[in-house]
């Protein structure tokens, strides 16, 4: 009687172990055979493109690393990637600073409207990219845009002054809609990490006599720093990748000062005139590997240390 147990007892074990093993390939089957199809096929696709001279139409023909060689010979690569390096430097860092001080002023003082403030500054994340851009389009609009209208009753009249129609102003001009529009994902994100904090740290930091100065850069960011470290990369890669709010402001103009990588490839790929999937292929490994060299610096620079409390 107890042999007939012990093997009904092993019989359901194994059952069990059978409908937990099916249950789990039923959940990952669709997300990774999901991966495979839409990310990781393109992907090694695009370097057997990067080898071939091919628009999408005619014949494809092998032309080894002609395209590679060409690609460092092109100028308007290196143009692309200059200002691809010049929104880096100051994208990700203004998004985190803002993020940050908004997060912890929330955080540290009890306003009436904290709730209404949430909700303001989460608001631009709600927009798409075509929205904000748009909406900012119209905000440097020479003639109609509020910005000039905001100088001009300040008293400083720039007349019709077109701020993305100049090589001058138009890099800097494209930084705000996109600082603008991140920076509420980031804020929550920040705000929610620093609920974490223990409110002990800060009392005993006010006994000290400690300033909210002293709190931020000596308690708050240390303690969330590989939270901090974490948006950072992703900013970073969001910048090198992101290419949709220079399109619609000044699709790279004017002549070219706005041009990013993925615009440029995008261009090349899909724009007008004649097309080239090969020669685009060979620029998106380019910006793979930029893009990994990015996450190398970060995690050499940003140590991932995890801070206990």
């Amino acid at each position: 009687m107890l042999i007939k147990e012990r093997r009904l007892g092993n019989g359901w074990r194994k059952k069990e172990k059978v409908q937990k093993l099916v249950f789990i390939l039923i959940g990952l089957i669709p997300a990774f055979g999901g991966y495979v199809l839409f990310t990781l096929y393109p992907n090694l696709l695009s370097v057997y493109y990067s080898l071939l001279d091919w628009n999408g139409i005619n014949a494809k023909r092998f032309v080894g690393l002609q395209n590679f060689i060409y690609m460092f010979q092109d100028t308007y690569v290196w143009r692309a990637l200059w200002h691809n390096l010049i929104y880096m430097i100051t994208i990700p860092p203004l998004v985190i600073l803002i993020s940050l001080l908004l997060a912890y002023l929330l955080t540290s003082k009890n306003y009436k409207g904290n709730s209404i403030f949430k909700v303001i500054f989460f608001f631009p994340n709600v927009l798409s990219t075509v929205a904000i851009s748009l909406l900012w389009a119209f905000i440097y609009d020479g003639t109609f845009g509020l910005l000039n209208a905001g100088l001009k009753i300040i008293g400083v009249d720039i007349g019709n002054f077109y701020w993305l129609g100049e090589k001058s102003t138009a890099i800097w001009a494209t930084i705000p809609p996109s600082v603008w529009g991140m920076v509420g994902f980031y804020f929550v994100i920040f705000m929610n990490a620093m609920t974490t904090i223990p409110k002990s740290l800060y009392e005993a930091a006010t006994l000290e006599g400690a300033n909210h100065m002293n709190k931020l850069f000596q308690i708050t960011i240390p303690l969330i720093m590989p939270i901090i470290r974490v948006a950072a990369l992703f900013l970073m890669l969001g910048v090198f990748k992101g290419f949709e709010n220079i399109m619609i402001l000044t699709n790279g103009g004017p002549s070219g000062s706005t041009d990013v990588i993925g615009l440029y490839m995008f261009n090349i790929a899909f724009g007008g005139g004649s097309q080239s999937y090969g020669y685009a292929s060979a620029i998106g490994m380019l910006l793979f590997v930029v893009m990994v060299g990015a996450k190398l610096i970060i995690d050499k620079f940003t140590a991932n240390r995890s801070a206990e409390f």
